[in-house]
C-alpha cells in the first residue's frame, strides 16, 4: 500500500513538474516548433478584419497577420470571435496574438505587453444625418452611445459623459444609430468611410472628431516566455514599415497611409 502511495505521489510530481516547464516554455520556440502562429480578430470591423463576397476572411490586418507569420517562419491560424472574449483568451493562452486594430491604453498595458504602434487611429463620431445635436465631443454627455464595451471608443463616449450600451460588432451598432434608437457612436474616420464606400445612401455622417489619436499595437499576454515572440513580431513589423509593406496596405484598405502620424 506504501508504495502504490508513494507511485502515486511520485506521479503527481511529475505531473505538475511537467505542467510547469510547458507554461515556462518560450512561446516562440513553441509557435515555431507546431508551424503556426494563432491570430484572434473579430472578422466583422472592415476594412481591418472581415469577409469579402466570396466569404474569405480578408482586411489589413489580414495582411498584417500574414505578413508577420510569413516573416517568422510559420503559417497563419486566424480564430474569430466577438471582441470582448478576444483579449481574455489571448490572456489564458487560447491566442498566441491579436491582431484587430488593438488601441494601446494604459489598462490594456497592466494586463499586456505591446507591440511598437503599426498604425494610428483617429476617433470621429458618427450620427445619423439628420442628426443636427452634435458637433463637438463635448455634446456626447447625456446621449446614448454604442460600442463594444471594452474598446477604446466605449471609454471616450464614458470619459465624455455618454451612456454606452453594449454591442457585438460594428454593423450593429450602426443599425442602432439608423433606427434612431442611440444618438451616435464612435469609431475611427477610416471605417466610417469604408463603410460609406459600400453604403453610400445609408445616410450617416460625422459629427465630431476626437483630439486623441490612439496608437493601434499587437498585444501578447505578460511574462517572459512571450518577450522573443513580442521581440520578433517587433522585428517584423520594423522590416514591413522599412520595405513600404504597411504603407501599401494602408492605402490598400484606407485610401490613406495609417501606419504614420499625419
Amino acid at each position: 500500500m506504501k508504495k502504490l502511495l508513494l507511485l502515486s505521489l511520485l506521479c503527481v510530481i511529475s505531473m505538475l513538474v511537467m505542467t510547469s516547464v510547458v507554461s515556462g516554455a518560450d512561446l516562440l520556440d513553441q509557435i515555431r516548433e507546431k508551424g503556426t502562429i494563432t491570430i484572434a480578430m473579430e472578422g466583422t470591423w472592415a476594412p481591418w478584419t472581415y469577409h469579402n463576397e466570396a466569404d474569405e476572411l480578408v482586411g489589413y490586418d489580414v495582411e498584417v497577420g500574414r505578413n508577420i507569420a510569413e516573416r517568422l517562419g510559420v503559417e497563419p491560424e486566424f480564430v474569430e470571435g466577438p471582441w470582448d472574449g478576444l483579449l481574455a483568451g489571448l490572456e489564458v493562452g487560447r491566442y498566441d496574438i491579436m491582431i484587430n486594430g488593438v488601441g494601446i491604453t494604459p489598462d490594456r498595458q497592466k494586463k499586456y505587453d505591446f507591440s511598437t504602434p503599426y498604425a494610428y487611429n483617429t476617433p470621429v463620431v458618427i450620427v445619423r444625418g439628420d442628426n443636427d445635436s452634435i458637433h463637438a465631443m463635448e455634446d456626447l454627455k447625456g446621449k446614448r452611445t454604442a460600442n463594444t464595451i471594452t474598446s477604446t471608443f466605449a471609454e471616450t463616449a464614458e470619459k465624455f459623459g455618454a451612456e454606452v450600451i453594449g454591442v457585438d460588432d460594428l454593423n450593429q451598432t450602426l443599425e442602432l444609430v439608423l433606427s434612431g434608437r442611440i444618438d451616435a457612436t464612435l469609431n475611427t474616420e477610416v471605417t466610417y468611410f469604408d463603410y460609406m464606400k459600400a453604403h453610400p445612401d445609408s445616410g450617416l455622417k460625422i459629427a465630431a472628431y476626437g483630439d486623441d489619436v490612439t496608437s493601434i499595437g499587437i498585444p501578447v499576454r505578460k511574462g517572459e516566455d512571450s518577450a522573443s515572440l513580442l521581440e520578433a513580431v517587433n522585428k517584423a513589423l520594423a522590416d514591413m514599415a522599412e520595405e513600404g509593406v504597411l504603407t501599401e496596405l494602408s492605402e490598400k484598405y484606407f485610401g490613406t497611409d495609417i501606419s504614420v502620424i499625419k
